[in-house]
């Protein structure tokens, strides 16, 4: 094939339809038709990344290998496709006018009026073909953030239909996911909704050549046929997204809707092989029939929104289908875990994962969170912060320094366990100056990381500015807290253990952004399987 085509995804009506699952149900049933495909995520905001952003706000912020601070969409992308992203998947408005304001500065418009139209299309454009260019791909999936007729949405709108009219006929195709509410009083599906989003879309000059439409119940022949009328699509291109128990089921229902088969018409592409799905079906079968099932205590101060923990949510799902168990994770606000409240709070769980986060609030909980887990034998996993507490519970309770603490909670400790680490110390931005993407980390023989991964060598993704203080290394590996896993590169304690538990195990690094469907992540297995041992006993 000479040419990389191109798939446009907006959504109309309301947000969060789930744009980002449909571009990745579409991408894995192209994929599994022999289709090399990737999706890349622009969104409408100024933030230059989510980096800076409050998971409240905008949910979790996934990590790529080459260190680009995310939408969680990306993760969404690789765990559906098994294929890695890059800074080049996630473009936001502020990183376009950042891009062309510094262009302007160093004069490469010299007398011209920078204007939206053409230079900050010209740009969006260009990034929007980025991955096309490189020859990896057959087929490029955009998801345009946000909802058609939103403000700043408005340059994306504009550049799609340039890049469509630019690429010629059935090279740049646009699928247009919108709402059919059912209104209960009425008893009816309503199509008019869905009428103004496209009429929205044609305004601008955009014609869908697909409709998706999300649904809680089944879109009638009658309704299809409406909607394709006064929406200008095709009968066909009509696809009907109902509500699914779990979103690994919408590749399967796309493809008895036959959105693939026609995107690639409409791409003038051919249907190649029935999608070999074979695998993906197999880890639904085990998703939906598990033989256990268990309790895992998430531990976090953002729990409120599931968002927050999307990926860790998410590598549970792959974990305990590998497992064929079913992990019911039981959010613990740790703001609310205390020595007078963990006992009741945290009983009968047969897990308790510590998670990562910012700043002090709900410190506390956490760190008792870990005594706990750690006296009662209970199987323990920390995450990123997860880990330094642990650090601090065993510094405090074990070596008795019991004002142990890390300098991004207490500055004034005088036994800092974790510190800022060396190159963070004149950081004075706060945006993408974290130590970030996929760093090696060498594993030590006859330990439990050792086990989990079966290798010496591993790469994971990290998302930290604070580190193990390897001044109380020996101290702590004297009295039973081991590092089993080193960065070669600058000694940093990358993984902690305690041998006389059942699974305590702490990674200063993000485990969950690397799970997916097809590779769930050998920690998160591990520990699943920990606690159904822990379950039975």
């Amino acid at each position: 094939m000479n040419q990389t085509k191109y798939i446009f995804v907006t959504g109309g009506v309301t947000s969060s339809l789930g744009k980002g699952i449909i571009a990745a149900s579409l991408a894995k049933l192209l994929q599994a038709r022999g289709y090399r495909t990737t999706i890349q995520k622009f969104d409408p905001y100024i933030n230059v990344d989510p980096g800076t952003l409050n998971p409240y706000e905008h949910g979790e912020c996934y990590v790529t290998d080459d260190g680009a601070e995310t939408d969680l969409d990306l993760g969404h992308y690789e765990r559906f496709l098994n294929v890695p992203t890059s800074q080049a998947n996630n473009v936001t408005t502020g990183r376009v006018y950042l891009s062309v304001i510094e262009k302007e500065r160093r004069g490469e418009f010299l007398g011209k009026t920078v204007q939206v139209v053409p230079h900050i299309t010209n740009e969006i454009k260009e990034r929007m073909q980025l991955l096309g260019k490189t020859g990896d791909f057959d087929i490029v999936i955009t998801e345009i953030g946000g909802t058609v007729g939103d403000i700043e949405s408005l340059p994306y709108i504009e550049s799609v239909r340039q890049l469509v009219w630019e690429l010629g006929e059935n090279n740049g195709i646009v699928i247009h996911l919108t709402l059919v509410p059912y209104l209960a009083a009425a008893g009816e599906l309503k199509t008019k909704p869905t009428q103004h989003s496209v009429k929205t879309l044609m305004e601008s000059g955009i014609k869908a050549d697909i409709l998706v439409c999300r649904t809680e119940h089944e879109l009638s022949d009658e309704l299809r046929q409406k909607l394709a009328l006064f929406c200008n699509v095709k009968r066909e291109a009509v696809i009907q997204s109902i509500d699914a128990k779990t979103i690994y089921d919408v590749p399967n229902l796309m493809l008895e809707e036959g959105l693939d088969i026609v995107a690639l018409k409409k791409l003038a592409l051919p249907e190649k092989a029935t999608p070999n799905l074979e695998h993906w079906n197999d880890f639904l079968r085990k998703l939906k029939n598990p033989k256990h099932t268990i309790n895992i205590g998430l531990v976090g101060k953002y729990v409120e929104l599931q968002d927050s923990y999307k990926s860790i949510l998410e590598a549970f799902i792959h974990a305990g289908a590998a497992n064929e168990t079913k992990v019911n994770v039981i959010s613990v606000h740790s703001e609310y875990v205390d020595v007078n409240t963990a006992a009741e709070k945290l009983s009968g769980l047969n897990g308790i994962l510590v998670a990562p986060g910012f700043g002090e609030r709900g410190i506390e909980g956490k760190i008792e969170t870990v005594r706990f887990a750690r006296e009662n034998k209970i199987p323990f996993f920390g995450i990123c912060l997860g880990m330094q507490m642990a650090v601090i519970e065993f510094s405090r309770t074990v070596l008795g320094l019991s004002d142990a603490n890390s300098t991004e909670m207490n500055p004034e400790t005088t036994n800092p366990v974790i510190s800022l680490m060396e190159e963070q110390k004149n950081v004075t931005h706060k945006g993408g100056t974290m130590r970030l993407g996929a760093w090696k980390c060498d594993l030590k023989p006859n330990t439990l990381a050792h086990a989990i991964y079966g290798k010496n060598e591993i790469s994971e993704r990290h998302r930290h500015r604070y580190e193990f203080n390897s001044a109380y290394l020996s101290q702590l590996e004297n009295n039973g807290l081991k590092a089993s896993g080193i960065n070669p590169d600058t000694g940093l304690v990358e993984i902690i253990e305690i041998a006389d538990h059942p699974f305590f195990i702490g990674v200063q690094y993000h485990p969950e952004y690397k799970s997916t469907v097809a590779n769930p992540h050998p920690i998160f297995v591990s520990f699943v399987a920990a606690a159904v041992q822990h379950k039975n006993r």
